[in-house]
């Protein structure tokens, strides 16, 4: 009764904010996209960290706009895993809840479930730079926008990075008062609250603001188990699973004591409550790639039915000297988080779920980040102002430190007995050194060149400090206990841009990326020695066009792109579905991005986008470790294969040379709309819609009849009225308003789904503040 109390504070709190904003709203400016509804504007872009105009970037940039964001959240959905789809070239997907997702720009991605895993694509929110995977998963709120950068970067973006950036920047202090608020009420219970205020304390002194993000959803899954609980934490239950509480704040002081220094200072907490991803067993049948497991029952025998929680806080201060014709800037950062997640591994309990007439399966896995640590600093020098010659030059320090458990137990009704100590204890760090600098020169009015380079140094080691026990407690693990992998090298980035006319350039790029070595303690937990990576590095080209056409009506932008990722960093699964990480010779890819946004008529706004990619893992002497139970193959394996061992412990490899990379869809499309039907002299019925297509997208590493998903569609539509002139808005709308069932991952040896978010429908009130 009491956190059902406590919701409904919220959700009153809410909708009252939400329904008095427009009172202070309206007597503001119109908002500037429906003001300047006959054009697309200009947008301004920090890919080069300093701000100029998207057209004149050479580089491939996709944004999304704050406000696109909330409109795609409103029903509750991960901040983060809304950005799937998109924006071209990018995915994101998540198979052990909201504490770990994954992205992927270009096909290139890890599909590695390890809580220290490392990934090629690099998050940074408001300048710092987010690595660890639970700290990836920090969701953005109060945000001003977007910035996708595909391809590698490092030159001047804190770590090396393979794939690209996602830069988050959220709405800074200001002297002047603004804000905005968007609150939500759907199906589930589900709220979204996304809201930021701020203005002077101190007028051209201090400035501050607060922001905030609330998302919750009631339990809607229920767990229809009957029998015994393998560890006693299980038993029949309605509405058992499948929500969350995920409370965020953050605020933001900025100091202004002279003009020429500047202190922004940002604290920021998180505290989430969850359930991990729901992993159904026998969601696909050998054969077949139909999704055929109910999405909100399901049959799991212990983990707690997926408890998972963490609790995140950070701080950082970017101070800027300005020198006259050139600034010094700092940026120190803290950030912290610790937490745990369980999961009911083989999707389902055993004795539901026989095979070959046995009852069996792995029971669960839980991992535990019991104290993450991770400090950067990052000094850089550059230039100012609007001269031919503009440069950059700074140093970067990267130190993460974390203690994490790691828990699996192999669990037969039949027969093993069940240990408690089966559990392992590792401490990770990892270290980075980088210099960085940067030349960009106007040759001629129309044509600049840029140049950039890095060197970095990364460092890894990770010690095993408590070893997985058999049933009477004894230690047989006989592998590596002490691991400590290091490299140092260059990367480096070179563009033209071409400005053909105002609205109008084209543009070339080839970069150079690092990725540093990797380690996989996860493996002791089966009494398996750590398996190990070495760097990996990419050599890239694009070239495209930017573009604003049609008298201002349209905006379009595209690139062709080409890379060969060396030794390219790999994660395969054991018959124990323990992760196995290794290198492969090579991946080589090619594609085409585009985007647009059209203002064909008045009061009508398009934007679309598309990608298509084809990738190619190029080694004919590495194999995958395929689906497999009790010694039978389980799928349909579509690649050349062999077997080792015999009888119930025979395991099948297939070869893996040529197939696409994993989570690396063929094609992806996406179109939004908008349509503003005038009422009053400031006020509007509008109606808007968004829909995404993906396309053949390979879900492991070796190709099958059941383990990879075509035609994902999905689409919201939303229905209003816009009130003093688009200072605030009242809606109803709906998030997967077709309830398409699209499989998003899979557990290979148990046939397990994973599907994405149901159908939810609501109403959101949302209003805007601007100075």
């Amino acid at each position: 009764m009491s956190s059902f109390r406590s919701r409904s504070s919220v959700i009153l709190a809410a909708f009252a904010a939400a329904t008095a904003w427009p009172a202070m709203a309206a007597a503001q400016p119109a908002d500037d996209a429906l003001a300047s509804a006959d054009g697309v504007g200009e947008i301004i872009v920090t890919a080069e960290r300093r701000q100029e105009s998207l057209i004149d970037t050479p580089v491939s940039v996709g944004v999304v706009s704050g406000e696109q964001l909330r409109s795609f959240t409103q029903g509750g959905d991960d901040t983060l895993l809304s950005l799937a789809g998109r924006v071209p070239s990018l995915y994101v997907e998540t198979t052990t809840g909201r504490i770990f997702p994954r992205f992927y720009i270009r096909g290139l991605g890890n599909i590695d479930f390890y809580l220290g895993a490392s990934q090629p694509v690099e998050i940074i929110q408001d300048d710092v730079v987010l690595e660890h995977v639970v700290l990836k998963s920090n969701p953005v709120y109060d945000v001003a926008q977007v910035e996708v950068l595909r391809g590698p970067q490092g030159t001047l973006f804190g770590r090396n990075t393979t794939a690209g950036i996602i830069k988050f920047d959220t709405v800074r202090p200001s002297q002047e008062l603004s804000g905005q608020i968007q609150a939500s009420y759907g199906t589930y219970n589900s709220i979204n609250l996304d809201m930021g205020v701020g203005g002077p304390l101190v007028q051209d002194k201090i400035a501050m603001r607060v922001s905030a993000l609330y998302q919750h959803r009631d339990d809607y899954v229920d767990n229809v188990y009957v029998g015994p609980s393998a560890d006693g934490t299980v038993s029949p239950k309605k509405n058992a699973m499948g929500g969350f509480d995920d409370k965020n704040a953050r605020l933001q002081l900025l100091l202004t004591p002279t003009e020429r220094f500047s202190l922004l200072l940002n604290g920021h907490v998180r505290e989430y409550e969850g359930t991990s991803t729901l992993f159904l067993r026998g969601g696909l049948v050998k054969g077949s790639n139909d999704p055929i497991a109910l999405r909100n029952v399901v049959a799991f025998d212990e983990a707690d039915n997926n408890q998972q929680d963490y609790s995140t806080a950070g701080a950082s201060a970017n101070a800027a000297w300005d020198f006259g014709g050139v600034t010094l800037t700092s940026i120190t950062a803290y950030e912290r988080t610790q937490g745990q997640s369980r999961g009911d591994t083989d999707g389902g309990a055993a004795a539901n779920f026989p095979f070959n007439g046995v009852a069996n399966g792995f029971g669960q896995s839980r991992g535990n980040v019991r104290d993450l640590d991770q400090w950067t600093q990052e000094l850089r020098l550059a230039s100012d102002g609007d001269q031919a010659l503009k440069w950059q030059v700074g140093g970067y320090y990267f130190d993460s430190r974390d203690i994490t458990d790691f828990y699996q137990r192999a669990f037969f009704l039949t027969g093993a007995a069940r240990n408690p100590n089966n559990w392992v204890r590792l401490r990770n760090k990892n270290t980075s050194y980088a210099l960085f600098g940067q030349v960009s020169y106007q040759l001629t009015d129309q044509l600049t060149l840029t140049g950039g380079a890095r060197w970095t140094k990364d460092t890894k080691k990770t010690r095993l400090l408590k070893t997985a026990n058999t049933a009477a407690n004894v230690v047989t693990y006989t592998g590596r206990t002490n691991v400590r992998l290091s490299d140092k090298e260059p990367s480096w980035d070179v563009s033209a841009l071409y400005e053909v006319n105002p609205n109008f350039s084209v543009y070339a790029r080839v970069a150079r990326g690092f990725r540093g070595p990797t380690i996989q303690g996860r493996s002791a937990v089966f009494n398996a020695d750590f398996t190990t990576a070495n760097s990996e590095t990419i050599l890239s080209g694009e070239a495209g066009f930017k573009s604003v056409l049609l008298d201002g009506k349209l905006r379009l932008n595209a690139t062709g792109f080409a890379y060969r990722v060396k030794d390219i960093q790999l994660n395969g699964n054991d018959s124990n579905g323990n992760g196995v990480l290794f290198n492969a010779d090579k991946a080589e890819a090619y594609g085409l991005e585009a985007d647009l946004e059209l203002r064909p008529v008045p009061n009508l706004s398009i934007t679309a986008g598309a990608s298509w990619l084809h990738s190619e893992i190029k080694d004919p002497d590495v194999f995958a470790q395929t689906c497999g139970l009790n010694g039978v193959q389980v799928c349909t394996v579509n690649d050349p294969f062999f077997t080792r061992g015999t009888g119930t412990g025979r395991t099948y490899f297939a070869s893996i040379d040529g197939n696409p990379l994993p989570n690396a869809p063929e094609y992806n499309f996406n179109i939004a709309a908008r349509y503003d039907l005038p009422v009053s002299d400031d006020g509007r019925l509008f109606i808007s819609t968004d829909w995404n297509v993906q396309g053949y997208t390979n879900l492991v590493l070796y190709k099958t009849e059941e383990f990879y998903s075509k035609g994902n569609l999905e689409g919201g539509l939303r229905i209003g009225y816009a009130g003093g002139n688009g200072a605030w808005e009242v809606s109803a709308f709906a998030r997967n308003i077709t309830k398409e069932k699209n499989l998003k991952g899979v557990i290979e040896n148990y046939m397990a789904a994973v599907y994405n978010e149901p159908r939810i429908i609501g109403i959101s009130l949302s209003g805007r503040l601007r100075p």
